[in-house]
């Protein structure tokens, strides 16, 4: 009788097709999930809270103003140009003027309305939120955030 050995284990092709495989089936998932707008997204969803959150606080001191809104709020086409931006919190009102910026100082007073102005995803430096504010002639206010990302357009008006 013979002595039959067989050796066990994979070989270097059976290896090499299943790391190809598994690199491919990887590669078609980043693919279709696409981190950047996925990343986008998010940020877009920040923004559309942030510009709510922002909106809810004027009216919300207006109620409690009989009907006033603050008074830094100006009468211009709505989200037309960055003289209409937002102060950040904790600037002074003095710098907001200098800078052209609208103070909504009255609506984190005591942390009534809201504990701080929301500050867009994307803005990390200057005195400005991110986000402008705007009414027309009829006291309709709108608030917009003009850095959206993905083509999207984020403006509530009441």
């Amino acid at each position: 009788m013979k002595n039959k050995q067989t050796k066990k284990g994979f070989t270097l092709l059976e290896v090499l097709l299943v790391v190809a495989g598994i690199s491919i089936l990887a590669g078609i998932v980043i693919i279709a999930v696409n981190p950047s707008k996925q990343l986008g997204d998010t940020r877009n969803a920040q923004r559309r809270a942030d510009v709510n959150t922002i909106i809810n606080a004027v009216y919300q001191y207006a109620l409690d103003a009989n009907g006033a809104l603050p008074t830094s709020i100006t009468t211009t086409t709505p989200c037309s140009s960055a003289a209409n931006e937002i102060c950040k919190t904790g600037v002074a009102t003095s710098t907001c003027a200098s800078s052209s910026l609208v103070d909504l100082s009255v609506l984190t007073l005591n942390e009534k309305y809201i504990v701080a102005v929301p500050t867009d995803p994307s803005v990390s430096t200057g005195n400005g939120a991110g986000y402008f504010i705007d009414k027309t002639s009829n006291s309709r206010v709108t608030v917009c955030a003009p850095n959206a990302e993905q083509s999207a357009t984020i403006s509530v008006t009441r």
